[in-house]
């Protein structure tokens, strides 16, 4: 029976930190693989569009310290994917300068392959004009107006960019937007192990110790892939694997219990065994892989639509909290009266928290009814930071000194817990790209360059 593939997964996103206790178990097991995913769409559109990371770099540069002189000592390959939070240029840039800085300040000697993942909007047009451009749902048809104001896009790649890469040896790969668990299972893929376990795993991994009990996204877990299986051990004396946590992870971000789509096809988890192996450790087999035809890509986009200025207050007055909706009617309806045909479009929304502030129109018991206090968040957007401001100023005050019915003071109707109490959020996007793209080759979207450093 050949080795197992043994792959260390250091922590849920680079820069949210690991144990160097439960680092070290690790590479006491001796893995084939050290692994990261960088990124993920769950911070919103912003930091697509914008080119900034969500993670901090002091905290990427130690992770990525700690892993890459940790490969390099045991000739073991690093794999980041979705560098920079969103994989665009700038994101990919970006890692790639904390990388040279690592490798700079450490005397370090090591092959770096980028691959890149941000499309030229040139060929996304013709796509487009080809038929080649389907939406998500619940994203409408993509038009031409729409990608000439998306600010850029990227590709989720799949394994086939990274096996490509693979291919010049490097020790460390940074990678754009990545399927989220590709940097795990492209290499066990290349070795020929089973591509189904692999990118199953790969899609726990991806999370690091999270599908332990107590999970963490800032702890490692150790994966095993064998013939017709995989384990999952945590690396903290602290944490087990149970067949629950580990089902429970499966289903994560998922439509469908059964289906997890990807590049070049699906997942399909219909005869999956999840098996309690030891106290802490989880065997898991019976996962199949269906190809898709055609192969597609999921392109992700965004665009700027305005600048954001918020202002955060709390009322404890119960006849304002029970009257909140009229008076926040009554105060849009004065903003909109005062600037009629003086500013741009703009939008101001009234954040309620205390009552439906989570999950806004979809809350099943959005009343007042119990409530004592209520957190207020009046966020205004415009074309402009000064139309922004303006709005938000103006909504603002008018709902501090909003005369109601049984009202008893004649001021002060909002407790601000800051001065001064508005605040610019910058620049605000939106994901106007997120459709499918028919691809003949799966690593011809993704150009890859080495660098020695």
């Amino acid at each position: 029976m050949r080795e197992e593939f043994r792959i260390l997964s250091t922590t849920a996103i680079l820069g949210y930190g690991f144990p160097m206790a439960a680092f070290e178990e690790g590479m006491k097991r001796n893995p084939h693989l050290i692994a990261v995913d960088g990124g993920s769409t769950d911070p919103g559109p912003y930091y697509l569009g914008a080119g900034v990371s969500f993670t901090d770099r002091g905290a990427v540069k130690r992770d990525l310290e700690i892993m890459i002189k940790a490969g390099l000592e045991r000739r073991t390959p690093v794999i980041v994917g979705t560098a920079g939070g969103s994989g665009g240029r700038p994101h990919l840039e970006w890692c790639r300068e904390i990388v040279q800085e690592i490798s700079r300040e450490n005397s370090l000697s090591l092959r770096l392959a980028l691959i890149h993942s941000e499309l030229d909007k040139d060929m996304l047009r013709q796509e487009l004009a080809a038929g080649n451009i389907t939406p998500l749902s619940p994203a409408p048809e993509l038009t031409a107006k729409e990608l000439d104001a998306t600010s850029r896009v990227v590709a989720q790649m799949g394994v086939e960019p990274f096996i490509a890469a693979l291919d010049h040896a490097p020790d460390v790969i940074l990678a754009g937007r990545a399927y989220d668990p590709t940097c795990f299972a492209a290499l066990a893929i290349k070795q020929g192990y089973d591509p189904a376990l692999s990118l199953h795993l790969g899609k726990i991994l991806e999370c690091a110790a999270i599908c332990a009990t107590p999970g963490s996204g800032s702890d490692c877990i150790f994966g095993y892939i064998g013939e017709d299986y995989f384990r999952l051990e945590p690396l903290s004396p602290v944490r087990k694997c149970t067949t629950l946590s580990v089902a429970a992870h499966t289903l994560y971000e998922k439509t469908n219990p059964y289906i997890l789509p990807g590049p070049g096809g699906h997942l399909d988890l219909h005869g999956c065994k999840f098996e309690q192996e030891t106290e802490n450790t989880v065997r898991v087999s019976g996962t199949k892989f269906v190809p898709a035809n055609p192969y597609t890509v999921k392109l992700e986009g965004a665009k700027r639509i305005g600048y954001r200025t918020v202002s955060i207050a709390g009322t404890r007055d119960p006849v304002m909290i029970g009257g909140i909706d009229e008076i926040i009617e009554g105060v849009k309806a004065r903003v909109a009266d005062n600037f009629a045909g003086k500013l741009g479009s703009y939008h101001l929304r009234f954040n309620i928290y205390g009552r439906d502030g989570v999950m806004a129109g979809m809350e099943p018991t959005p009343t007042t009814q119990d409530c004592h206090e209520l957190g207020i968040i009046i966020e205004a957007t415009g074309d402009t930071q000064k139309e922004a401001d303006t709005v938000c100023a103006f909504a603002r005050s008018t709902m501090l000194h909003y005369g109601y019915e049984g009202r008893r003071s004649t001021a002060g109707n909002l407790a601000f817990p800051y001065s001064p109490s508005d605040f610019h959020a910058g620049e605000v996007y939106e994901f106007s790209v997120y459709h499918l793209l028919k691809v003949e080759d799966p690593a011809a979207l993704f150009p890859i360059d080495i660098i020695e450093l």
